[in-house]
């Protein structure tokens, strides 16, 4: 069994190896491939997350709704972030300005989600729900390889919640 909260952890993992990685970076050709795929990575997470996760829990957390809104928010925070970084020389003062946010909202992301969004979650979704999910997550990852067909872009939060209540 796949499960979904599994799946995100291990994304979570990675994110944290990524930032950790950009630490030892030693010149910009090295900077630009760990950020690249990094970004990226980021990027097709927080779209599964808002495509899979997040339809779920608004409607099925104890506190669903405001945890969406809240990991909604922080993803714009993020892609915000990437989107600034590209704007910069690769190792720049103002890049390295960008990246550090990222990984600062994405790091306050990761712990509220790992320590509320999640533990509501698996609190209200069975087991043949996150397997279901978690090939959904799979079969994602594997439609957008890349980002392919994909767009990049903030959501209003409150929106996303009345989209899917």
């Amino acid at each position: 069994m796949d499960d979904i909260t599994a799946m995100i952890m291990d994304d979570h993992a990675a994110f944290r190896r990524g930032f950790a990685r950009l630490d030892d970076a030693r010149d910009e050709q090295e900077l630009l491939g760990i950020w690249e795929a990094l970004a990226l990575h980021l990027d097709i997470h927080a779209e599964a997350e808002e495509a899979i996760l997040y339809p779920h829990l608004v409607r099925h957390g104890d506190d669903g709704e405001a945890e969406t809104v809240d990991a909604v928010g922080d993803h714009n925070k993020i892609r915000d972030a990437i989107a600034e970084s590209k704007l910069h020389p690769v190792g720049s003062d103002q890049w390295w300005a960008a990246v550090w946010r990222a990984r600062r909202e994405n790091s306050e992301h990761l712990a509220e989600e790992e320590d509320e969004a999640l533990p509501d979650f698996r609190r209200h979704a069975g087991a043949e729900l996150r397997a279901e999910l978690g090939h959904r997550w799979l079969t994602f990852y594997g439609e957008h390889k890349n980002g392919r067909n994909l767009v990049f872009h903030d959501k209003d939060p409150q929106g996303y919640v009345r989209e899917h209540r």
